[in-house]
């Protein structure tokens, strides 16, 4: 008889994912929040959410929320760079990553206009589940 072996992650569509998490990021004050759907058009993720924080200790909350968020709810984490200095804070969850700016830093490296062609997803609602 085949054993048959557990899932290790949820698993949980990418899109409703990446509108959980962005959903959990605005309701904790992110600023400028924007999720990309990038299916059929990056080869490294299908969704992409960009947010700037207005101090390194908020966008070190902000990634640390995220990465609790991730552990309580199995979803796949595959690693996060940029936390210390935190002006660019990337999490990688494989199919939804992560980038958290400092002003500064989102305005010099722009991925909002990176990838301007890639439908931008409505976001939802503040407190909305």
């Amino acid at each position: 008889m085949i054993k048959k072996k557990d899932k290790k992650f949820s698993l949980l569509d990418g899109r409703e994912k990446a509108e959980k998490v962005a959903r959990l990021m605005n309701d904790k004050k992110a600023a400028g929040l924007m999720l990309f759907d990038l299916r059929g058009i990056s080869g490294f993720t299908e969704y992409m959410i960009i947010a700037s924080a207005g101090s390194l200790r908020q966008g070190q909350a902000l990634a640390d929320l995220v990465l609790d968020y991730c552990k309580q709810n199995n979803f796949e984490f595959l690693r996060a760079e940029g936390y210390q200095a935190g002006k660019w804070i990337l999490l990688d969850m494989n199919d939804v990553v992560v980038n958290i700016f400092q002003n500064d830093a989102r305005e010099l490296y722009n991925l909002e206009g990176l990838w301007a062609d890639a439908p931008q997803l409505e976001l939802p609602a503040a407190g909305a589940e």
